[in-house]
């Protein structure tokens, strides 16, 4: 049973539900040393955790959607909080390291459903300057959570220990399954649906894999998102050795950084339909070239400390968060009958990136500030070579009229 939403209410659901996979890596970053003691693991065991979560996250990514497609979006989407919330109640109870990866693994495979289900609800409801200010409103309220997790994290790890972060997650889940059983509506109806049969399926996904248009946009999206991404993964060090903080001043990095991301947001929603996407998306690389560069001059020229260790990334994801909508409606508008199955590959590809850059990307830049400095710089260059090579693939403006109204 259904109730009906304001907007504004409908987003701040999907928000959430958006939020809840990277809400389960941030709580728990204040708590890796103590799990590590606990749990008689070494550091890079417990963050091989990381990694454990986010490649089933990606492999199942590429699933949620061409379920949701075949069985519709709220059921998907019940059942994945139901699994998520067992899986997490397993991890409060795990007494090894490997218990743990396990445990973890089985949330990756649940988590991705809320992403990547929103992204193709907003599609099944609106269309071009709409989308883009629905994604971006949705954008805004998601960019609370991961602020707010790691602050809740840290007083829980501080008050109760690493365990009471996955009780935590647990009882947040179940909030959510009843307010999705209660609120979210079935956005797609069924003579809309899609097969599930495995034919039309490789059909389907070859056409969306093989599109170079859509695998430039994806790129771009992962690697500006991974600009920012190392310092989550990084956190501990970056928080705790480099700048001397303690597991409740998480805040100084997620707080700076959400805040650019709500900004960002907030200025792409203001602009849908005033400028073009990809006037949009130019603006947000400028602001994160200008972070980029800013951030590799203030770690080499200062040591480490606050506020200009984390001023940069404020700047850096507010361009992220400004390019960010435009670059995800660009990438879902070729395939109109297909949203959620190219939802699921957009997610899949871009967290096979992050579990990539999680295992071995982000250990390799963590030993100093400028490493890490050097790794955003580097992305956002990446970035910007995937964005231009879309543009030399873009059809021009008649043809591309053309084709979306085929």
């Amino acid at each position: 049973m259904t109730r009906h939403l304001s907007d504004r209410g409908f987003a701040l659901l999907l928000a959430a539900l958006s939020a809840l996979g990277p809400f389960s890596i941030d709580t728990y970053l204040p708590s890796f040393h103590e799990m590590a003691e606990r749990l008689n693991a070494t550091p890079l065991e417990v963050q091989q955790t990381l990694s454990a979560y986010l490649i089933p996250f990606a492999a199942m990514a590429l699933w949620h959607g061409a379920i949701s497609d075949a069985l519709g979006r709220r059921r998907v989407i019940l059942w994945a909080l139901a699994l998520f919330a067992i899986a997490s109640l397993g991890c409060a109870f795990a007494t090894r390291i490997e218990y743990l990866w396990i445990l973890r693994g089985l949330q990756g495979v649940s988590a991705g459903a809320g992403i990547v289900i929103s992204r193709a609800i907003v599609r099944d409801l609106y269309d071009g300057a709409a989308a883009q200010r629905l994604m971006s409103h949705v954008a805004i309220t998601f960019a609370l959570a991961p602020a707010i997790a790691p602050v809740i994290g840290g007083w829980l790890q501080s008050w109760f220990g690493w365990r009471s972060v996955f009780v935590f997650l647990t009882l947040l889940t179940i909030v959510l399954w009843f307010a999705s059983w209660r609120w979210l509506p079935e956005t797609l109806p069924p003579e809309k649906r899609q097969s599930l049969h495995p034919g039309y399926l490789a059909r389907t996904y070859w056409k969306v894999l093989s599109t170079p248009r859509f695998l430039a946009i994806t790129a771009t999206l992962a690697f500006n998102f991974c600009g920012f991404f190392i310092y989550v993964l990084s956190a501990p060090m970056f928080l705790m050795t480099h700048l001397g903080l303690s597991e409740r001043e998480f805040l100084w990095l997620f707080g700076p950084a959400m805040g650019g991301l709500m900004l960002g947001s907030w200025l792409s929603a203001r602009l849908a339909g005033k400028l073009t996407p990809m006037q949009c998306i130019g603006r947000g690389f400028i602001v994160m070239g200008i972070a980029a560069v800013l951030n590799l001059t203030i770690s080499y020229l200062l040591p480490p400390g606050l506020p200009w260790s984390i001023v940069p990334l404020f700047v850096y994801t507010t361009g992220m968060a400004l390019a960010m909508s435009a670059l995800t409606v660009l990438g879902l508008d070729p395939f109109a009958s297909e949203r959620g199955l190219a939802a699921s590959c957009q997610t899949f590809l871009q967290s096979g990136f992050n579990g990539l850059t999680a295992g071995l990307i982000a250990p390799l830049l963590w030993g100093s500030t400028q490493t890490l400095a050097l790794g955003m710089i580097g992305f956002a260059l990446l970035g910007s070579l995937a964005t231009l090579t879309y543009l030399k693939l873009r059809p021009p403006v008649g043809n591309a009229s053309r084709e979306q109204k085929g």
